[in-house]
């Protein structure tokens, strides 16, 4: 008697697995969402895909033009120094942010370089593109519009066409006809990240896929999507300000955390490759509150300034912090720092906190220039011009040092700043400036107030 051959259940929204059929999905809370997959199937699957043979290390060879530079030069910087053969980037941002028009532009560098280019569309129809396309200056035969959203027949095109490079926009308009969920779905997006990614490392294809992000900032779809692709890059930026951001959040093939700024203009996007000017260049600096602080981001240095205020509250009730580009809790206790450590009263106040040109700060270095421009602001006192900050602030009051000080201070001399508030311990990285730029090497946050008073005092200062 043949032995009757074992079923497995799979959730066609989210790929869960189980040995017997369940009303509700324990994993994405779906109901009736269970589909019979022959165990068979599975075992099929697992055996063809080991038959690849195992090969020594030594025996492996690299190509040394594996990188193909896309003509953006902020784009390739933010890569690692370009696209890697056969690589899979995910690049994620919200509605409207300028994904399309990124791709679009990536898309022109590429065919000017005499790459061909399969710009493959689910959202627009190739008339639509047309469109945007002549908005943005853009018309070379080398790119070839594709509006389709079924995942196999943009693999086919793929294959047929043999382009350079591969555009989809989006990830999440695609889909598989064999399975039952909607566009978007989690098994969806995960088939078809799968579909694109055999695609780029068989055939060498570099795919730049674009995906929607949810209300809380994640791409939408499984988390194993990010596992799956090499590289992970975030667009950012809001409406109130015309800069964005390319953020590398994954990267195989190069730097965590390196970022790209651009400006959305009139005819598309322009490329920032000096950000430090365009953030400090419009600095008050005869205004109380405003502090410049030398942040990394990635290995990139960024001058950007740190605005505060102050006010006495003109009602009764709990004071208000109210902060935009720090974490309001580590505002709050910077705050709390600064009145214990220094005897400011400052936590019954109404404290504002913004990071000018609406960028967003996380690294610890932004401490001191936080501490400085609220001081700044509540005494009332201008910080001397041309001075530029950076360390972490303990909850002893100290000022610890940080990393990257040479690129820091490197990056304030180049863009004119002669003064310089730095943690004691990265005193060695300021040797080779001592003679061009007056230097206060604090240990805790009271010598680094007294030093500005000092200034303020005695009214010296250059302009920068």
């Amino acid at each position: 008697m043949a032995q009757k051959e074992s079923k497995t259940y799979t959730c066609r929204e989210c790929g869960y697995m189980t040995s017997k059929w369940l009303g509700k999905c324990p994993s994405c809370m779906t109901w009736d969402s269970f589909d019979v997959t022959p165990s068979s199937q599975q075992t099929a699957a697992k055996a063809s895909a080991s038959a690849t043979p195992a090969v020594k290390l030594t025996d492996v060879t690299t190509d040394s033009s594996v990188r193909f530079k896309t003509g953006m030069s902020e784009f390739d910087r933010v890569l690692g120094g370009g696209l890697v053969n056969g690589s899979l980037v995910l690049i994620g941002g919200d509605p409207g942010i300028g994904k399309s028009t990124l791709m679009l532009q990536i898309s022109k560098y590429l065919a000017d370089g005499g790459k061909k280019v399969l710009y493959v569309s689910g959202e627009e129809s190739m008339s639509q593109i047309k469109l945007r396309a002549n908005r943005l200056k853009i018309n070379n035969p080398s790119i070839y519009l594709y509006s389709e959203t079924d995942t196999d027949a943009v693999v086919n095109k793929a294959l047929d066409e043999r382009p350079d490079f591969l555009i989809v926009d989006s990830i999440q308009t695609m889909n598989k006809k064999e399975l039952s969920a909607v566009s978007g779905s989690i098994s969806q997006v995960r088939e078809a990240t799968g579909a694109f990614m055999s695609l780029a490392k068989n055939e060498g294809i570099p795919v730049l896929v674009v995906g929607h992000v949810t209300k809380d900032g994640a791409i939408a779809g499984p988390k194993i999507l990010e596992h799956m692709v090499d590289t992970v890059l975030y667009f950012e930026g809001n409406n109130d300000h015309s800069f964005r951001i390319l953020r590398a959040v994954k990267n195989r093939f190069g730097p965590t955390n390196e970022i790209a700024i651009f400006e959305m203009a009139q005819n598309g996007l322009a490329e920032i490759t000096n950000p430090s000017e365009l953030f400090v260049s419009k600095q008050s600096f005869d205004v109380p509150g405003s502090a410049v602080v030398a942040s990394i981001n990635g290995t990139m240095p960024v001058l950007v300034e740190v605005q505060a205020l102050v006010s006495t509250l003109p009602h009764e009730g709990r004071p208000r912090c109210v902060v935009d580009g720090i974490d309001y809790n580590k505002l709050s206790l910077l705050c709390a720092v600064l009145q214990n450590r220094v005897g400011m009263d400052i936590l019954s106040k109404d404290i504002f906190v913004n990071i000018a040109g609406g960028l967003t700060i996380n690294e610890p270095a932004v401490d001191l220039a936080a501490i400085l421009a609220v001081y700044s602001a509540g005494k009332g006192i201008v910080m001397p011009k041309g001075t530029c900050v950076f360390g972490e602030v303990g909850l002893a009051g100290e000022i610890r040092g940080v990393s990257f000080a040479e690129k820091r201070i490197s990056e304030a001399f180049k863009t004119g700043f002669r003064r310089l508030i730095i943690p004691r311990d990265n005193l060695d990285a300021a040797k080779e400036y001592e003679d061009d730029m007056e230097i206060c090497a604090a240990r805790n946050i009271r010598e680094a107030a007294e030093w500005i008073i000092d200034r303020a005092k005695n009214n010296r200062g250059d302009a920068k």
